[in-house]
């Protein structure tokens, strides 16, 4: 196969990764819930141009949910306007149109493919800084990470920054990796600050410190102009990103002047109320966070390590790592931590992580060692992919809301006489129902998913309901009849095994490229199950299951 060739495959196994992650865990979770639902209402009920505060609250989820603090619309209106040509198409073409569910898969994929396209672009920059094997090793590398992948398409605020933190970071490697007193260069850095800026006013405030640290290290390096280059690239960012976000945001809460993301760093960072979601000692990014993100043992153990002491790629490993480490140190301060809000990190380290392996993998045939190394590379590289596909797995079987209002969707037919009335109570919307799991309005369903606690103890708020998607059927006032249960993910154990018992339950067959993925399960038990009875007596790890959301009909 010629270079020529693997490149092409190689620059696939991104999208492609991406897109089988999406389509085996369509379902969403409820930190996506807020864009994911308002894609849905700026894609499918359209923007209003008059009587704006009406529409909104007649159509629009935010305004009957609104959270704790606003939050921005700018992402779910860029994949709305995205996803919007295949909607046209699909009317034009299809009679009846393609349902909304379909549209909840193709803007997630709009949102995984401009995420690809990013990570494609900075692998041209490690191309630069390293050489083109760096970048084949910098592709996979990161497809056979879980957490970039499996997240890229997924609504979260920081996926929606992510693409843009990416490119401004290939930018800056690809300014370093030459000579930095051209114009090209300049002209890289002072998009990659003004990148960064933009990007933390409309979604993310932590994306500050990130460009505080890379400003701050070509200031000290003597690489940038605060004159020139800084300042003029840090007031264009300001500008653009503080008048998208006013504008577009102040609209649709109609709330003039309304920047959402200052408005969620007060809350969550100067009141501290993050904190009410749980803390973390100061270390957590470093000995947990970063090693789970980039999965592979040997990238940060060994690649990493290799890429910094050896002279022909240290500088520019350092100018890539040091702002980067810095900016998790400073981050670290806050009590409350999560991964996500550092992965636009991951691509950098991934990226030296791959120069570590270039090095080991072209000198591969000069003696023991390196071969040897090589081949701990290969394998290491391929348990990660085993090990994501693994994770992958898990993750699809953790969204039982979902899967149940698509199951009772097959239960019970639309068109009927009357409208069919169903209730989803907190569980269920918190994993995997979205309005674009509901029919649609001409159709007799009527969905309902109130929280107030007073509400749900009225015995006649639920007469009303036919179907009742449910965690406990106990606090379901009335006579109900469970007509179907979806389980979902409890864990892994050690469990003796039947002789038609399987260690891994199969995956709902959503169609049939599911199928082939359900046949390598398949082979998967048959093998536990004969290695169990002849090897440990039986016991051998089982992915446990239990009752999650019970769909309940009035009786």
């Amino acid at each position: 196969m010629s270079r020529q060739l693997i490149d092409v495959v190689l620059l696939g196994l991104l999208p492609l990764t991406i897109f089988v992650h999406l389509y085996l865990a369509p379902f969403t979770k409820v930190e996506e819930s807020f864009n994911i639902q308002a894609i849905h209402d700026t894609l499918i009920h359209g923007i209003p141009t008059h009587n704006a505060a009406a529409f909104f609250r007649s159509h629009y989820d935010h305004f009957t949910f609104p959270g704790p603090v606003p939050r921005t619309f700018v992402g779910a209106v860029v994949m709305s306007g995205l996803t919007r040509p295949l909607q046209i198409i699909s009317n034009m073409l299809l009679s009846e149109g393609l349902d909304k569910f379909t549209f909840q898969i193709a803007a997630r994929g709009v949102l995984g493919l401009l995420n690809a396209a990013a990570l494609i672009q900075f692998k041209r920059a490690i191309d630069t800084a390293y050489g083109k094997v760096a970048g084949r090793w910098y592709i996979i590398l990161q497809a056979s990470q879980f957490h970039v992948m499996f997240y890229a398409s997924r609504t979260l605020p920081n996926m929606f920054a992510f693409s843009i933190t990416t490119l401004a970071l290939s930018s800056l490697i690809s300014a370093q990796a030459v000579a930095t007193r051209t114009q090209k260069s300049s002209k890289r850095r002072r998009l990659a600050l003004y990148l960064l800026t933009a990007s933390g006013i409309i979604f993310r405030s932590e994306i500050a410190i990130l460009l505080a640290m890379q400003t701050l290290y070509l200031l000290l390096q003597g690489r940038t102009s605060l004159v020139n280059e800084v300042i003029p690239a840090g007031l264009f960012g300001v500008v653009i990103g503080l008048g998208i976000t006013v504008s577009v945001d102040s609209y649709f809460w109609q709330r003039f002047p309304l920047w959402p993301e200052w408005i969620g760093f007060v809350y969550n960072t100067i009141q501290g109320k993050s904190s009410d979601w749980g803390v973390s000692p100061w270390h957590y990014y470093f000995v947990n966070a970063i090693p789970r993100l980039l999965l592979n043992p040997i990238s940060w153990s060994l690649c990493i390590p290799l890429a910094l002491l050896n002279r022909a790629t240290r500088k520019s490993s350092l100018d890539i790592m040091l702002p980067l480490l810095a900016f998790v140190a400073i981050y670290s301060i806050l009590p409350h931590k999560e991964w996500r809000f550092i992965i636009y990190i991951i691509p950098g380290l991934t990226g030296v992580a791959a120069a570590g392996a270039s090095w080991i993998w072209t000198r591969r045939s000069k003696t023991l060692l390196y071969r040897l190394l090589s081949l701990g590379l290969v394998c290491s590289t391929l348990l990660s992919f085993a090990g994501s596909l693994s994770l992958l797995y898990i993750s699809s079987l953790n969204y039982p809301g979902g899967e149940a209002l698509t199951r009772l969707h097959e239960i019970v037919p639309s068109g009927g006489q009357g409208q069919t009335w169903v209730y989803m109570d907190n569980l269920a919307c918190q994993t995997g129902v979205t309005r674009f799991l509901e029919k649609d309005a001409g159709s007799t369903f009527m969905y309902d998913k109130t929280e107030n606690q007073t509400t749900l103890l009225d015995p006649g708020f639920w007469q009303k309901f036919d179907y009742v998607l449910a965690e406990d059927p106990k606090r379901i006032i009335g006579s109900w009849e469970v007509v179907d249960t979806v389980y979902g993910y409890s864990g892994i154990g050690l469990g003796r095994l039947a002789a038609d018992q399987d260690s891994a339950p199969p995956l709902s067959a959503r169609s049939v490229v599911t199928q082939p993925l359900n046949m390598l399960l398949q082979m998967y038990n048959k093998v536990a199950r004969t290695a169990s009875q002849k090897l440990t007596g039986g016991r051998w790890p089982v992915v446990k299951m239990e009752p999650k959301i019970y769909i309940l009909k009035s009786q």
